[in-house]
């Protein structure tokens, strides 16, 4: 082989390998935050499809422009920094006292959020299967507390290719949802104010920010750490782009779906499942087992979020903590309706990430306009 051919070839590896890395970055993104709320479309339903067209559109564009902006920012700074803790993440933007507290605050909320999976999963089996949600709880709890065992590069290789699926079956779902009744957009705006539904703030802009901020708490440790490990940062930044933009369309198409149908998902614990046994009790029965696997590839990234701050990756102390936290997050997970958790977990956590979020816009500024170095 000539060496123009051998370099051709070498450059095609190259390449090939950095698409596929990019990719394996978005889908672990993607993974990370379909969870329980977006799989299961009850937290669609508050965040965007209770408010209409402006939930729908309004808070998804403010969604897509937000997070795209913070998968990148956090996969960026991990890349350039390399922290010894990827919670010092929250330090570089936050200074130390205010790091300290979002550190600390941060893992409290992403162990909630995990609580948060186990009910979501203890739903599925109680409204779905019929069987108890203890079941569904603690079967959720024991498989992920087995993944986290096995530590970050595992987790990536799983996530990264599970996620990308889930939001492919969602998304089919939605527009299905759509298409079977496209006049019901029209007829569900309408019916909006009569409808008690619950709510995750007073408008869909509130709404909206509230949102990303929960999410960049879930992310924030985890796409450092992730970041660190990226070979460079162009496929580091590339990742983060492609991840939030792929999952904030989805929550659009999701969300009008769920808008075409709102007289029958309103109210109910999943609302995925009730579009799905609209069309085929088949269906709803493979939607089920898609949404315990979106649930499982977001719980696993919380709990070994939780564990890793305290103990080294795939320690014994590590491996003994992630038990623990296991057992006590199916405790509390299963004693109160996923849709109030799904409220009250998010949306208070949710407005204490706007903070951070404007941390981080005002770092970025400061940092451009002084053309500092990552």
């Amino acid at each position: 082989m000539s060496k123009v051919s051998a370099t051709r070839a070498n450059l095609d590896t190259v390449e090939k390998g950095s698409v596929f890395r990019v990719l394996t970055y978005a889908g672990a993104i993607i993974a990370f935050l379909i969870g329980s709320g977006f799989a299961t479309g009850q937290e669609i339903l508050q965040y965007f499809t209770s408010y209409g067209y402006w939930g729908v559109f309004g808070t998804g564009i403010l969604v897509l422009l937000l997070m795209a902006y913070v998968a990148v920012e956090f996969f960026v700074v991990g890349q350039a920094r390399k922290f010894d803790r990827p919670s010092r993440i929250f330090h570089y933007y936050c200074g130390k006292y205010l790091g300290s507290f979002f550190d600390y605050f941060s893992i409290l909320f992403v162990f909630l959020s995990f609580t948060v999976m186990v009910a979501g999963a203890g739903a599925v089996f109680e409204e779905h299967y019929g069987l108890s949600k203890f079941l569904g709880g603690i079967g959720l709890a024991v498989a992920v507390g087995i993944s986290v065992w096995f530590g970050l590069k595992s987790l990536v290789d799983v996530i990264g290719k599970i996620g990308p699926l889930i939001v492919v079956v969602a998304v089919g779902l939605g527009l299905l949802g759509i298409f079977r009744n496209p006049a019901g957009i029209a007829e569900g705006q309408a019916l909006l104010p009569d409808l008690d539904l619950t709510q995750a703030s007073t408008n869909w802009f509130m709404a909206g920010l509230s949102y990303v901020g929960f999410c960049m708490l879930w992310l924030a440790a985890f796409l450092t750490a992730l970041g660190k490990n990226a070979r460079n940062r162009k496929e580091a930044a590339a990742g983060g782009f492609v991840g939030a933009a792929i999952f904030s369309l989805a929550c659009i198409v999701v969300g009008l779906g769920l808008l075409a149908n709102i007289t029958r998902v309103g109210g109910t614990e999943i609302p995925m499942l009730v579009l799905a046994e609209d069309i085929s009790p088949v269906l709803a029965g493979g939607i089920s087992v898609m949404i315990l696997a979106g649930i499982y590839t977001t719980a696993v990234p919380l709990l070994w979020t939780v564990s890793s701050r305290f103990a080294a990756d795939k320690t014994p102390k590590f491996k003994y903590l992630t038990i623990t936290l296991a057992l006590l997050g199916t405790v509390i997970g299963l004693v109160l309706p996923f849709s109030q958790m799904v409220n009250i977990v998010y949306v208070i956590n949710g407005y204490v990430g706007i903070l951070l979020l404007v941390l981080m816009l005002v770092k970025t500024v400061l940092r451009t306009v002084r053309r500092q170095p990552v």
